[in-house]
């Protein structure tokens, strides 16, 4: 009796650890198949486990993190159980989508695994607020980059400039990065480097939303401003080979010359033919025009052109020399050093970077001297007069002018602060 009791524990104890034997392997076999085959090809998304960057929470752990100075993708993935074989799939792969070394300090990254203690199967980069890049390794390697859904809505603006413009927009919590579209939409109409107080603005733009959540600025839909050479108004017109802005008669806004080689800048010094050299402490010619910046701030062609020297002198630093035609050149100093590609018979177009303000040569501090050149002689370019752009064909005109009157209509029925009767 006591042998068979005894044979019945045995029998009990082998079937517990049979079951549990397979209930482990059961476990492991699942485990080893969420790792290797990753999310099935439909995902119901449940309100409780929402579906981010096309990952389905209820199935994948996606971890949030910040780019760290000098820290680069290779550096992550290895750190997270990627093997190097795999790395190099990935570098050459995202070179043509969104290359791996496109890092920058202070965005944020996310570790996407199919458990809290699993390897990563994937990382999602945000390169700006509207877009994001997946780099996915759970079957093969695939890279992709996505442009988030957003929404624009159209906003206004209107002042009239006490101390600047760009303190204007300021105070009325308008992004003040507003100022680079209206020097764009007005090139050739107003110098954004002269406002006066009393100068009037008016502008209607697109603004970016996503989840409610502002991303940055759209399209500058239309401008106006007046100053003490009247009223200037522009619009930007689409409309298969015309696109860009256009002035009230249907000129391109982008004039032969770009009014200064850096953005968001002040002169610090003139054309001068009497001016006191700081470092040589005596009188000599100042044949350009300073633009104080900061340090790395890049610097512009005023022009299409190419470039004719990039060399170094004591006096001038490092410096580019541009050629646009038979009559005009430009000729920009001091810089840190060469955007990338700028040597002796690069073309260039305008607003195209060729180099970075900084001090070589004899310099104080950060800035640019520009210079420019007229039929072989050096000339103040505030006091040059060109021609103005031609305008648009004939048979585009009244297109052009149905689309300008609904912006203009737009523009003058914004009110000026303080002021609810338009224009």
């Amino acid at each position: 009796m006591q042998q068979k009791k005894s044979a019945v524990r045995v029998d009990i104890l082998m079937s517990c650890l049979l079951a549990l034997t397979l209930i482990s392997g059961y476990k492991k076999i699942e485990s080893i198949a969420n790792q290797t085959f990753g999310t099935p090809d439909i995902i119901i998304q449940d309100k409780n486990n929402p579906v981010i960057f096309g990952f389905d929470t209820g199935n994948y752990h996606l971890s949030t993190f910040t780019v760290s100075k000098g820290e680069v993708l290779g550096e992550i993935l290895s750190e997270n159980g990627i093997g190097s074989d795999v790395i190099h799939m990935i570098e050459k792969k995202a070179a043509d989508i969104f290359s791996v070394t496109k890092l920058r300090p202070g965005r944020e990254y996310h570790i996407v695994k199919t458990d809290s203690c699993s390897h990563a199967c994937a990382i999602v980069y945000e390169p700006s607020p509207l877009h994001y890049v997946v780099y996915d390794f759970r079957d093969s390697v695939t890279i992709n980059l996505y442009e988030r859904a957003f929404e624009t809505c159209i906003e206004t603006a209107s002042g009239e400039i006490n101390s600047s413009l760009w303190n204007t927009l300021s105070e009325q919590g308008v992004n003040p990065a507003i100022i680079d579209k209206m020097e764009d939409a007005m090139a050739s109409s107003v110098d954004f480097y002269h406002t006066q107080k009393g100068d009037q603005f008016k502008v209607v733009f697109e603004k970016k939303y996503v989840d409610g959540q502002e991303i940055g600025m759209g399209k500058l839909i239309g401008a106006y401003y007046k100053n003490d050479a009247g009223s200037h108004y522009s619009v930007y017109y689409e409309n298969g080979e015309y696109k860009g802005y256009y002035d009230y008669q249907g000129r391109p806004a982008k004039s032969t010359f770009l009014k200064s080689p850096v953005k968001f800048t002040r002169i610090s010094s003139g054309f001068n033919m009497r001016r006191f050299h700081p470092i040589r402490r005596t009188t000599i010619p100042h044949l350009g025009t300073d633009y104080a910046a900061p340090y790395g701030t890049p610097i512009r062609a005023v022009a299409d052109g190419v470039v004719e020297e990039a060399a170094y002198t004591g006096n001038n630093g490092r410096y580019v020399k541009l050629r646009h035609d038979k009559v005009y050149q430009t000729q920009y100093l001091h810089m840190q050093g060469y955007a990338s590609g700028i040597r002796r018979g690069t073309r260039v177009k305008q607003g195209q970077t060729i180099g970075y303000v900084g001090s070589t040569g004899l310099a104080t501090g950060p800035h640019v001297c520009f210079r420019f050149w007229k039929n072989g002689r050096q000339v103040n370019h505030l006091r040059e007069v060109f021609q103005p752009a031609k305008p648009m064909p004939e048979n585009e005109l009244p297109n052009f002018f149905e689309h300008r009157d609904k912006i203009k209509i737009m523009l003058d029925h914004i009110p000026l602060e303080g002021d609810a009767s338009g224009v």
